[in-house]
């Protein structure tokens, strides 16, 4: 939300009476061309009177999608008359995102369906309306917000289009998010109709691997394709001969002969399986068999993931400011990421050990934690390491304190060029495969993948822009505190820059036809006084990929499985759920109810206070149900984060205005992940719920520990969620736009499993059986593994390096991104 309200109108850009300035000759890009002018009839000129009366004694100069919505609702209620549901202008306006309001003008943008967006604007005196492009549209924008200040027709802009002409984009939404899949398709059919060709690519391809000075899968001995494809031959009437599982090593010998080297396989069978796909790939390429012999090339060894803000550690750091669920993500990630790419270097036939390093920030002010300490294996994995850079000032000193993630702009030059010297040193070679995490690790991720030439992965977890209203808008209101200027431009950069891109979800990219997706969001925008961005990503792109990742089977499992539960905690838990505890704030009256159980950062987005507040004000919840929390500091003045700060008061203004001392217990943050899976379980055990009440959540690993847990989980519509849970089945939606119903829905289930305790036990295995079919990083690793290889091999073989890209990237970043941060440091 912005900090400030909006500012009040300033008239002087527009004449009441004249229309937004007319479309020059450049102004040909439009998204989606609705319909051209349009003249209404009688039934839709009384309907549109009557909404456009609405929206001026409103007196709103934009407008949600929901309020618009509400709008609508409020007319066709009030006014009946004839059915307009075929409307074609009706229609547009149900399908609008937003609006843009100057009497006589209301200017909206149409999105019909996922990934399909258009503009156009009404005129509310004669209640015509015609298609414009998305420059009019957010030129009007920037006068509602700049007045006299508005760029006008030379705005600064970022267009990404020019350079998506040459890119196979999808058409059809249902296959957004399988990006490799389409991929494979698409430049299979394309780049090897000619099989001369096709055996030339792959031929060059798989002359360039070795690791360490080691040739790997060809020798120099094969010197064209047309060896290749006799190389094939005697190698398969070789293999023929050999029983299934006799080693590499005893038949190397003759297939180092014929100019094969290591790297087809460990034993006989995976080798002849190997080489028949390779044999089945050239004579006809199948997008899945094309996958299955990309998924065995030996290409991936040194993996860096960067995750720069936050306490990144193992321990004491979960809900310490900017710390939470990605912390626990990369760890896991980690640790599965290792545990896959040792298997395919074993089945590879491949005598060589991967390397996965984390780069964060080394804090030298880190409190209890680790992160003052330069290096740290990470627990669970062979060599995977933390290694920490600290981030230095322009003289070279170094920072000594913790930074918010909205701060560290500054630094993150300095940072790349640091961390890129300790990898080199770390690894002795270039890493394999960057990925970035977050927006500030994506940005690095960017720097250093074009400096190095590797293949780049971005992970968002969770974008900003969607999380803050009119944060796009009215980005000068809040740049103090968040840096959206740097913030935002940073995320258009990185994403552009990326190879391809991880999501948790098919929520996070394209949402669904009532939500605009995450990085949908960033199409089209503008930063009024800034720049704009006509088109800045294409939810389309086949760079995007869904790949959930899960809860770490060790720790996160059903409460039912007593053999694996910890015993001798259960102390612990009783005193932390019941007893005197350090920090906490009240203690049960009726310890003997169900407990409602929630768990995160304390911030707005979490939207704990606001779960809180519903529970205060339903009395049927407070009678069935006490709620449990875990989030943050408690004491105001151990935060160090200012959201923090403010949420920790409203917490205690809470506590006294609705007198919840007795109902609702509030202890500090709990980093110990392993007490964390069985206080899951213990509150199972007791016949209690989770509830996941933020604003948005990109993905929601807390929900898929709690689901796996057994507790029957209550979780936000708005991202991650609404896929993970299947509503009614596997746990519940609830809006968080929509307090009461979300309170009342919790009472009817508390209800209802009073009334049947089978109701508690069906929903609670539903959820197991959700998270143990979808949710696990097995499959996760072994997805990412795969896309690595296939995506470095479409880089190699075809022009998807995006050279333009990467150049307008530069341009860009030097020309309005640096001269952004360096106004950050003047200050």
């Amino acid at each position: 939300m912005c900090s400030k309200p909006m500012p009040r109108l300033v008239d002087a850009a527009l004449e009441p009476d004249s229309p937004p300035r007319p479309p020059t000759p450049r102004d040909t890009r439009v998204s989606m061309t609705l319909f051209q002018i349009v003249e209404p009839d009688d039934a839709e000129r009384r309907f549109l009177y009557l909404f456009f009366k609405r929206i001026r004694e409103a007196g709103k100069r934009f407008l949600l999608q929901s309020e618009i919505a509400d709008h609508l609702e409020a007319v066709g209620a009030e006014g009946g008359g004839a059915d307009l549901s075929e409307s074609t202008l009706l229609k547009t306006l149900r399908h609008a995102t937003c609006a843009a309001f100057r009497d006589p003008w209301l200017l909206i943008q149409c999105r019909p369906t996922i990934g399909a967006c258009g503009h156009g604007r009404f005129h509310i005196g004669d209640l015509t309306y015609e298609s414009i492009p998305v420059d009019e549209f957010m030129r009007f924008q920037e006068e509602l917000v700049d007045g006299d200040g508005a760029p006008g027709e030379w705005g600064v802009e970022f267009d990404g289009s020019p350079f998506l002409r040459d890119v196979p984009l999808m058409k059809d939404r249902k296959q957004i998010g399988r990006g490799v899949e389409y991929l494979n398709r698409h430049l299979s059919s394309r780049l090897f109709s000619d099989p001369g060709e096709r055996s030339r690519l792959l031929f060059e391809f798989l002359r360039l691997h070795h690791h360490r000075g080691e040739k790997l899968m060809l020798s120099d001995r094969i010197e064209s394709p047309q060896q290749l494809l006799d190389g094939i031959e005697q190698a398969e009437e070789l293999l023929s001969s050999l029983d299934d599982d006799t080693p590499w090593h005893d038949f190397r010998p003759q297939m180092n002969a014929i100019g094969f080297e290591v790297g087809w396989g460990d034993t006989a069978a995976r080798v002849r399986e190997t080489i028949g796909l390779l044999s089945e790939v050239l004579d006809a390429p199948d997008p899945k068999e094309m996958e299955a012999f990309l998924g065995r090339v030996p290409m991936i060894f040194n993996v860096v993931i960067l995750s720069p803000h936050g306490y990144f550690g193992q321990s004491n750091v979960l809900g310490l400011p900017d710390t939470g669920g990605q912390v626990v993500y990369i760890l896991d990630q980690v640790r599965a990421l290792e545990e896959e790419m040792w298997q395919r270097l074993a089945r590879q036939g491949v005598d060589a050990e991967p390397r996965i390093l984390v780069i964060t920030r080394l804090i030298p002010e880190a409190g209890d934690t680790d992160c003052d300490v330069p290096e740290e294996h990470i627990n669970g994995t062979r060599n995977a390491r933390i290694l920490r850079v600290p981030f230095t000032e322009e003289d070279g000193s170094v920072v000594p304190q913790w930074i918010s993630r909205f701060q560290l702009w500054p630094y993150l030059e300095r940072f790349t060029l640091d961390a890129e010297k300790t990898i080199l040193a770390e690894l002795g070679d270039i890493p394999d495969l960057v990925i970035g995490n977050y927006t500030d690790g994506n940005l690095v991720a960017s720097l250093l993948a074009g400096r190095l030439g590797v293949t780049q992965c971005n992970i968002a977890h969770a974008l900003e822009k969607t999380k803050y209203l009119y944060s796009d808008l009215y980005w000068k209101d809040n740049e103090k505190q968040y840096r959206f200027s740097a913030h935002f431009t940073a995320d258009l950069l990185a994403m552009n820059a990326a190879d391809f891109i991880i999501t948790s979800t098919y929520q996070e990219i394209a949402g669904n036809m009532a939500t605009v997706g995450q990085y949908e969001s960033y199409s089209s925008f503008t930063l009024p006084g800034l720049y704009r961005v006509p088109k800045g990503i294409d939810v389309f792109d086949p760079k995007f990929n869904i790949v959930s990742p899960g809860a770490d089977e060790k720790v996160y499992f059903p409460h039912t499985r007593t053999e694996h539960r910890i015993k001798g905690l259960e102390k612990d838990i009783d005193r932390l759920l019941f007893d005197g505890f350090p920090g906490a704030v009240s203690r049960f009256d009726d310890p003997e109810k169900p407990l409602i159980f929630l768990m995160s950062r304390l911030d707005k987005v979490k939207n704990v206070s606001g779960f809180v507040e519903w529970y205060a004000n339903d009395e049927r919840l407070r009678e069935l149900a006490n709620v449990f929390i875990i989030a943050g500091n408690t004491d105001e003045s151990a935060s160090d984060d200012e959201e923090e700060r403010e949420q920790i008061q409203l917490m205690h203004k809470l506590y006294e205005q609705h007198s919840l001392h007795g109902s609702v217990r509030w202890v500090p943050k709990q980093s110990d992940k392993v007490f964390n899976g069985e206080l899951y379980r213990a509150i199972a055990d007791r016949g209690g719920v989770f509830v996941q009440p933020a604003l948005f959540e990109a993905f929601g690993l807390t929900v898929i520990e709690a689901m796996i847990s057994g507790l029957p989980t209550f979780a936000t519509v708005h991202g991650g969620p609404l896929e993970i849970i299947e509503d009614g089945r596997s746990g519940f939606h609830i809006d968080p736009n929509h307090g009461a119903a979300a309170s009342a829905r919790l009472a009817d289930f508390f209800e209802a499993c009073r009334d049947d305790p089978g109701h508690w036990k069906k929903i609670s295995e539903g959820g197991i059986a959700r998270v143990e079919e979808r949710y696990t990083w097995r499959l996760y690793a072994s997805r990412l593994m795969t896309l690595s290889r296939i995506y470095g091999f479409w880089k190699y073989v075809t022009d998807l390096d995006r050279a333009g890209t990467r150049a307008y990237n530069r341009l860009f970043y030097n020309s309005v991104f640096r001269p952004i941060v360096a106004g950050m440091e003047k200050e």
